[in-house]
C-alpha cells in the first residue's frame, strides 16, 4: 500500500529493505507480515522477534504532585508503586468506559521532589489522550527536550510528548533477554516483569522496560532514531525474526491481552472486560468512573467478556453474533485460529449467566451456526515469563 495520509515510523525504511507486507493501523503504515504470520509467531513463542512498536504514544510526565494528579485518572492505585516498577491500567471516562489502556512506568522523584514517570498509550488514541490528559490534570505541555526541576511549578505536572521523537522497539520470546543482553551495559537479569530503567544501549541513553504484548517473556526499548535502526541491524544480525502486525495480534489473543477499539473501547468498563484486577476500590483514593465501578461491583455485571473455542476449524470474527438456544446473548470482538494451539479461539462478551467455563454457545458465521465453549483465559501461557 502506499498512502499518503499515513505516517511513518523511523523505521520504515529498514522494514521496507526486508520486504514486509504493510497497512493503515491507528494512522500509521505498519508492517503486517515479513516472512508470514505464523512463521513469526512461532519464532516468538521459541526464539525471539522483534516488532517496530514506534508508531504508540510516548507521554513523559514529570511534577511535585504526579501520582496524586494521576491517580484521579486510573482506577489502580499508583501509590504501590515504586521506582523501577509499572503499572497496567486504564484512563477512565466519567461512565467508567475505558479511554484507554495505559502502562505507566514509575521512575521515582529527585532531590527536589519532582516525580517522573512515563506513560505508553496506544497509537490511535495518541492525540486523545493527551487532549483528556491536558483537560484534566493541573498540566502544561511543554517543547523542550530537557524539564529543568527548578523552574518547575509545584502545583503543576509538565507533558513532553515524545510519541514522534523515538524509536520504540519490542524484543520478545524465551531468548529475547540473552540476545538483547549483548547491547546493554546493566544486567537484565535481576529485572523483573514490569520492572524498567535507563541504562546505555550500544553505548549510548535508552530506557528498557520488561512489558510486551506478546505473552512472553522480553523487553520494550525506547531510544533515538538512530541508535532504533542501528539496533534493529544488530538484532537482525543476532538471528532475531523480525515481526509484524499479523503475528502481534495472534500472539497477544493467545495470550488474552486485549486489543483497544475491538475488545475495549469507551462503552465498557474494565469489570466488564475482565481488568478488575487493575481496579483497586479498597483503597480510598477516588478517581473518574469509581461510582459505577462500585455500582457494578455491588449489583452485579449484565455482560462479562469471556474466552471461546470453538468446536471445529470454523473461525469466528470481530462482530460475529453469539447466541445460546437460538437467542442472541452477545459477540466477538476478536478471533482467530491460533497457531500455537492448534484451533479456534476468540474472545466475545455474553450475557453474565451463561460465562461460566464450560457452558456451551452459539456463533453464527454468514447465516450458520457453529458450536463454541466458554474456555479459561489465557489461552497460553508461557513458561519462560518472569514475575514480578
Amino acid at each position: 500500500m502506499n498512502d499518503a495520509s499515513l505516517k511513518r515510523t523511523p523505521l520504515f525504511g529498514l522494514t521496507q529493505q526486508l520486504k514486509a507486507r504493510f497497512t493503515g493501523f491507528g494512522g500509521w503504515e505498519m508492517p503486517v507480515q515479513f516472512s508470514g504470520i505464523t512463521k513469526e509467531h512461532e519464532a516468538v513463542r521459541n526464539s525471539a522477534g522483534m516488532f517496530d512498536i514506534s508508531h504508540m504514544g510516548k507521554f513523559i510526565l514529570q511534577g511535585k504532585n504526579l501520582i496524586s494528579q494521576l491517580q484521579r485518572l486510573v482506577p489502580s492505585d499508583l501509590s504501590r508503586l515504586q521506582p523501577g516498577q509499572a503499572q497496567y491500567s486504564v484512563l477512565l471516562n466519567p461512565q467508567a468506559g475505558i479511554i484507554d489502556d495505559i502502562i505507566f512506568y514509575y521512575q521515582g522523584k529527585d532531590s527536589s521532589e519532582v516525580e517522573r514517570g512515563i506513560m505508553i498509550v496506544n497509537a490511535a488514541t495518541t492525540d486523545k489522550d493527551k487532549t483528556w490528559l491536558l483537560e484534566n490534570l493541573n498540566i502544561k505541555e511543554i517543547q523542550a527536550n530537557k524539564i529543568d526541576p527548578q523552574k518547575i511549578d509545584a502545583q503543576k505536572i509538565e507533558l513532553l510528548d515524545l510519541s514522534p521523537d523515538k524509536v520504540l522497539l519490542a524484543v520478545q520470546g524465551p531468548k529475547a533477554t540473552n540476545i538483547l543482553q549483548q547491547f546493554v551495559s546493566t544486567d537484565l537479569t535481576p529485572i523483573k516483569a514490569f520492572g524498567h530503567l535507563e541504562t546505555e544501549v550500544l553505548g549510548k541513553p535508552g530506557f528498557l522496560a520488561r512489558t510486551g504484548y506478546t505473552g512472553e517473556d522480553g523487553f520494550e526499548v525506547m531510544v533515538d532514531p538512530d541508535l532504533g535502526t542501528e539496533l534493529w541491524q544488530k538484532l537482525l544480525d543476532a538471528g532475531v525474526t523480525p515481526c509484524g502486525l499479523g503475528a502481534r495480534d495472534t500472539l497477544r489473543l493467545e495470550a488474552a491481552m486485549a486489543l483497544y477499539g475491538q475488545d475495549i473501547d469507551d462503552l465498557t468498563t474494565p469489570l466488564e472486560a475482565g481488568l478488575g484486577w487493575l481496579v483497586h476500590l479498597d483503597t480510598k483514593n477516588d478517581f473518574i468512573g469509581r461510582s459505577v465501578l462500585e455500582q457494578q461491583k455491588a449489583k452485579g455485571l449484565e455482560r462479562k467478556i469471556v474466552g471461546l473455542q470453538m468446536q471445529g476449524r470454523n473461525i469466528a470474527r470481530h462482530d460475529y453474533p453469539v447466541l445460546s438456544a437460538g437467542e442472541l446473548i452477545g459477540k466477538v470482538t476478536s478471533g482467530t485460529l491460533s497457531p500455537t494451539l492448534g484451533y479456534p479461539v476468540a474472545l466475545a462478551y455474553v450475557s453474565a449467566n451463561l460465562a461460566k467455563v464450560g457452558q456451551s454457545l452459539e456463533v453464527q458465521i454468514r447465516n450458520k451456526t457453529y458450536p463454541a465453549i466458554v474456555i479459561k483465559r489465557p489461552f497460553y501461557r508461557s513458561k519462560s515469563r518472569v514475575s514480578k
